[in-house]
């Protein structure tokens, strides 16, 4: 498995982020339905693999006090630029550096499915929960094992802008494991085009044991299709809870 801090260079966190807003977009209103009991006692949002801050900027305008959060430079730089009145912008990577206590866990575009291994993945959502303070949420998305499936004799994807074209291919060397071959062209300002290629490994999680794990940690969660009316990819899944308190 890569690096996360070594994925997302500028080229593709570009891209991304001019290309594919569209799944924090659709997020955004299920989720501050969620949050806004945390809204309401001025709590603390932790969000955890913010990308280029497309759902920051929906948190933040709704008037939560956010701390984001990423491995990528890249995407942190576009984050300080899109959203420069969000609390906080901390470098991070989930479960090796500790997180700030906080009132809810916020994590979307299934940033936990960079981790190297389900055991790692579990680490992290042992950490997330027990950053949360009592009655703390976490609202999570993230791929099972459907989702690799679904994607095993998928064609290249492709997509073209004026400044930038992405190329995607996919492969399952095993069920738990896709591999996402990504080559960006994008124009620089000399009117060169100039590419990058980066491979993206994903490690897929049977989420059905995700409940008893969270409840052993004391969160009452579920596994849904969506955070609130937004319809995600096919073997996306959504999980969200509450801490006991």
């Amino acid at each position: 498995m890569a690096d996360p801090s070594a994925l997302y260079r500028h080229d593709l966190s570009r891209v991304h982020h001019e290309g594919f807003g569209f799944h924090a977009d659709n997020c955004a209103p299920g989720i501050l339905g969620l949050l806004q009991p945390v809204l309401t006692r001025r709590g603390t949002v932790l969000e955890i693999g913010c990308g280029s801050g497309q759902l920051t900027r929906h948190l933040v305008d709704a008037g939560h006090h956010v701390i984001a959060t990423d491995p990528a430079p890249a995407f942190l730089d576009l984050v300080r630029d899109m959203v420069p009145d969000v609390h906080e912008v901390r470098r991070l990577a989930v479960p090796d550096a500790p997180l700030p206590t906080n009132d809810a866990v916020v994590c979307t575009g299934h940033p936990l499915n960079y981790l190297p291994d389900e055991a790692t993945v579990l680490r992290a959502l042992d950490q997330m929960v027990a950053s949360l303070r009592p009655g703390g949420i976490l609202a999570i998305d993230i791929c099972g094992l459907d989702y690799g499936e679904r994607r095993r004799h998928a064609p290249n994807y492709s997509r073209v802008a004026d400044d930038w074209a992405i190329v995607t291919r996919f492969s399952l060397p095993s069920p738990d494991h896709l591999v996402r071959d990504i080559t960006t062209f994008v124009r620089a300002e000399d009117g060169a085009w100039r590419r990058d290629d980066e491979v993206h490994d994903s490690v897929l999680i049977d989420v059905d044991v995700l409940p008893g794990f969270l409840a052993d940690r004391g969160v009452d969660a579920v596994v849904g299709t969506s955070f609130g009316g937004e319809e995600l990819p096919p073997g996306l899944s959504t999980v969200v809870g509450r801490k006991h308190g």
